[in-house]
């Protein structure tokens, strides 16, 4: 009878303590594991983009994971995936299309998660501008920044209607994707963010309207990816930073304001503006909720579409450049 009384109380009084704990309390506890650094270079400047990776950092998920994450931005927008090839970071945010390029060109570099997914670029005009349709294109001027796959997807683009990228010119207007269209000097410009330059023009008093590429033909891609260099990689500290990246979407999901303001609260001074703020919110409904998932089928067509439209040489596999980390 006394042991059934003792038993009776202890549950009374711990078990409510055991099942408020917050997982953070539990995992340190029951999860210990030896630390590991993790070098993360970015494919540019941190923005909402990164919105899963800044999260994790603000709420300790990579700590909680025996992870020292650094993060760091690079002069050079190329520069990321040269260092990765050169083992000199551990992981490296990139885009698909720019992966699959220089998986092309022999660099030994592999796809390990998702961070957009799905495109956020697409093909951006004035709504009051001369461009009503794509087949207004034909002859008109248009403004890119990093070139690469333009041809093949404009080629796309136009062939419904009769004419293909060689009918436009283009120009390469570097970063002034916003006001190379606003001063008129374009008609159009490729590159440019949904989430980003439609709020850019938005704040200038100008209304844009993009023409989505995923809705003209092109096969939907990642936008943003993560990658590893596939014969220099821990395939332990991987899996690790990919769970703290899914909490760090899942925190987001459930909690975009207060997300948000952790991720201001990140760098202040960068980051707290109207174009970030207005930008947040368009973005976090485009981060990948299963980040590690892998969908061959989706990546193999996206390849296939390269090589049809002449921007890859040779037909490339998913074998080639996808680590499945789960199943090591």
């Amino acid at each position: 009878m006394y042991k059934q009384l003792r038993m009776l109380i202890w549950a009374i009084f711990f078990i409510p303590l055991i099942a408020t704990a917050s997982p953070g309390q539990m995992s340190s506890t029951t999860q210990k594991q030896p630390e590991k650094t993790v070098t993360l270079m970015l494919e540019w400047f941190v923005n909402p983009d990164h919105g899963p990776i800044i999260i994790a950092q603000q709420k300790g998920y990579f700590k909680e994971e025996g992870l020292n994450v650094v993060i760091k931005e690079p002069a050079d927008p190329r520069l990321p995936t040269k260092m990765l090839a050169a083992n000199q970071v551990d992981i490296a945010v990139n885009y698909q299309p720019s992966m699959i390029h220089g998986v092309s060109q022999n660099l030994p570099i592999a796809w390990v998660g998702t961070l957009v997914a799905g495109p956020l670029d697409g093909l951006l005009v004035l709504d009051k501008g001369p461009i009503k349709t794509l087949a207004d294109m034909k002859g008109k001027t248009i403004g890119l920044n990093i070139g690469g796959n333009e041809k093949a997807f404009l080629n796309r683009l136009f062939k419904p209607y009769g004419f293909g990228a060689d009918d436009v010119k283009l120009v390469n207007v570097g970063w002034n994707l916003s006001s190379s269209l606003m001063s008129g000097q374009v008609d159009a410009v490729m590159g440019s963010y949904r989430n980003f330059e439609l709020n850019q023009l938005a704040l200038e008093g100008y209304k844009g309207r993009m023409f989505y590429y995923e809705e003209n033909g092109i096969p939907p891609y990642d936008e943003l990816i993560f990658i590893a260099n596939k014969n220099h990689y821990d395939a332990d500290k991987l899996r690790r930073f990919m769970t703290a990246i899914e909490r760090g979407t899942q925190f987001i999901t459930n909690h975009p304001q207060q997300a948000w303001e952790l991720f201001r609260d990140y760098n202040p001074k960068q980051l707290n503006n109207p174009l970030n703020k207005k930008a947040w919110f368009d973005t976090i409904v485009h981060f990948a909720q299963r980040p590690t998932a892998m969908d061959k089928a989706r990546y193999d067509r996206f390849s296939q579409f390269l090589k049809q439209h002449g921007s890859l040489t040779k037909e490339l596999k998913t074998s080639q450049y996808m680590i499945d980390l789960y199943h090591h």
